[in-house]
């Protein structure tokens, strides 16, 4: 039976995550949690196999999650469950310990199979993930290298919460000029619109170089 901890701050992908795995026979969510030091106190208590993990999470991030959960269990199998494929993050929760990387808008079946190869030994990358240029950051550039100094700059702000109107006053440009900015970046990360662009911001911001 492998035991099963899962970390996410969305309630209804839980539930997602809970529905598809409580009919596997030989799989047993032992807690689900929706911050990183909930996370780690879960496995400390209940010593599960693998531990599915939110990158962005209140209290404690995954990242850091992930390396005090291998400090105290180091066989416990982490797989990193995020919303971008940001080489920095993936590249960041590897160094950490993590032995997979999903995305969140995977097939739910992708989830089962990560548990069941990551558990027994494998390591599992979403499909859309460069693996080689995760590992290889010298010969790939990062997806956020596309930005200029200013988006970046821009983009660490809106990952702080700022509105356009606080950005402009900050940056000392017109909301006019911030909003061009948000459009531009949006073209260029390919995302779908300013919700996206703000959840990637959140989930990046650690990883900037401004």
């Amino acid at each position: 039976m492998i035991r099963v901890a899962i970390a996410e701050d969305h309630q209804s992908l839980i539930d997602g995550i809970n529905l598809l795995l409580k009919y596997e026979q030989d799989i047993s969510i032992i807690g689900m949690v929706n911050d990183g030091e909930a996370l780690v106190d879960l496995v400390k208590l209940k010593e599960p196999h693998v531990v599915l993990t939110d990158i962005k999470m209140p209290k404690m991030d995954g990242i850091t999650a992930c390396k005090y959960i291998l400090k105290e269990k180091p066989h416990t199998k982490v797989i990193a469950f995020s919303m971008f494929d940001d080489q920095g993050a993936v590249r960041d929760m590897i160094a950490a310990g993590a032995k997979g990387y999903l995305l969140k808008n995977s097939p739910l079946e992708d989830v089962l199979t990560a548990i069941k190869e990551v558990y027994q030994g494998a390591t599992y990358y979403d499909k859309s993930i460069d693996v080689e240029a995760v590992n290889n950051p010298d010969n790939h550039a990062p997806k956020k290298s596309v930005l200029s100094k200013s988006e970046r700059e821009i983009l660490r702000l809106i990952g702080e919460g700022k509105s356009s109107s606080e950005i402009a006053e900050i940056r000392f440009n017109s909301v006019s000029t911030i909003e061009k900015h948000r459009k531009n970046m949006i073209r260029k990360l390919g995302l779908s619109g300013k919700g996206e662009l703000l959840r990637y911001a959140i989930e990046t911001k650690y990883n900037f170089d401004t």
